[in-house]
């Protein structure tokens, strides 16, 4: 058997280039001066027969990653597509698309309870969702196995966070999660991580073993927003571990014995978004790979 991935959207909030932003990037990929491609907001899918598909955070961009990808187009009538979607967080850049999935005959969404109680009382989202088809919450514990479907399972672990809440209310514990998706069959693995503020040795215990991996990328060093003058938050503010400098993702990453790392949720400020950096070759010889729409693995 074989795991199906698909990265539907690889950048981080606002997409690339971001509307407002006049960053170099922003500016290269508008003017086309130099090589990258454009991105929308981080998600992806995952199937373990290339039927039931399974989304893993709904981006503001969900209609167009469903649009772009014949896997998840509606069925014949017999088949729920998209199956259900995973949240990794509360952020609105994760879930704001599950209001866009409204016309649906009723969703499943796979959340901790601190992330349902931000979506219920905080945002009002999931709230909002319920006024126009049926949700079925499903509770997400960290270390617990779960069948999504025959030959697919997840586990989800707890992503220590200081990141400042902008709405109140939900436990410190599981506010953000990453997921280890398994073909039981194979014993085959993906880690998805797109928000990580460090990767502690915990967090590096999780990764080890697994066969692919996509992980927070989304800065390249820790002062890159105060450097552009676009934000006093760093990095690490933010939620994010930079790739670059003391205790980046790089130097820690790197080593790890998994076949493919790809590094994804990149913000429109990182230079690897552009092709002939000095950034994307530094992860050319670290064999660290930069992911785009559109990215398909099999596992």
């Amino acid at each position: 058997m074989v795991m199906w991935v698909r990265v539907l959207g690889s950048a981080a909030g606002g997409g690339f280039p971001q509307w407002n932003c006049s960053c170099p990037q922003c500016r290269a990929a508008r003017t086309g001066s130099r090589p990258c491609l454009p991105r929308t907001q981080s998600s992806i899918a995952v199937s373990a027969d290339q039927q039931q598909w399974f989304l893993i955070n709904a981006s503001p961009d969900t209609q167009s990653h469903i649009e772009s990808f014949p896997g998840v187009h509606p069925g014949d009538g017999s088949v729920v597509r998209p199956r259900a979607v995973l949240l990794t967080d509360a952020e609105l850049d994760h879930t704001v698309g599950l209001l866009l999935l409204r016309e649906g005959r009723g969703l499943e969404v796979h959340a901790t309870a601190s992330m349902y109680q931000t979506l219920t009382t905080g945002t009002g989202l999931l709230r909002t969702l319920e006024s126009y088809c049926p949700v079925q919450w499903v509770p997400v514990v960290p270390g617990s196995e779960v069948m999504l479907a025959q030959g697919l399972s997840y586990s989800a672990f707890d992503v220590p966070t200081s990141k400042q809440m902008r709405f109140a209310g939900a436990a410190a514990e599981g506010r953000v999660v990453g997921y280890r998706f398994t073909d039981t069959t194979t014993g085959k693995s993906l880690i998805y991580l797109p928000c990580v503020q460090e990767l502690t040795p915990d967090i590096l215990g999780e990764l080890s073993g697994s066969t692919a991996l996509l992980v927070d990328g989304t800065f390249w060093r820790d002062d890159e927003m105060p450097d552009l003058g676009l934000s006093t938050r760093t990095s690490r503010d933010m939620g994010h571990v930079p790739i670059h400098g003391p205790r980046g993702s790089l130097g820690l990453l790197a080593p790890l014995a998994v076949d493919r790392k790809i590094y994804i949720h990149i913000n429109n400020t990182n230079p690897i978004l552009l092709h002939d950096s000095t950034e994307r070759r530094c992860l050319d010889r670290h064999g660290m790979e930069v992911a785009v729409d559109g990215l398909e693995l099999e596992i």
